[in-house]
C-alpha cells in the first residue's frame, strides 16, 4: 500500500511542478510586457501616470507578482 501511495504522491508532485513553471511562465510575460510598455511612455506621460521613471522596474514587478 505505501508504494501506491508514494506513486499517487510523485505524480501529484509532478504535476505541481508543471503548474508551478507554467504560472511562473506567465507572471514573466506579464512582467516583461508591462516593462517594455512603461519604458515606451515618456517622461511626461509617466508623470501623468504618478509613476517616476526610476519606479518603473518596480511598478512592473508589483503588477506581475504582487507586493
Amino acid at each position: 500500500m505505501a508504494l501506491v501511495h508514494d506513486t499517487r504522491t510523485a505524480e501529484f508532485g509532478i504535476a505541481n511542478l508543471f503548474a508551478g513553471i507554467a504560472d511562473a511562465i506567465a507572471r514573466r510575460k506579464v512582467y516583461r510586457q508591462t516593462l517594455r510598455e512603461l519604458n515606451a511612455l515618456s517622461t511626461r506621460e509617466l508623470d501623468d501616470l504618478g509613476i517616476h521613471r526610476s519606479m518603473v522596474t518596480r511598478v512592473a514587478y508589483e503588477a506581475a507578482y504582487g507586493k
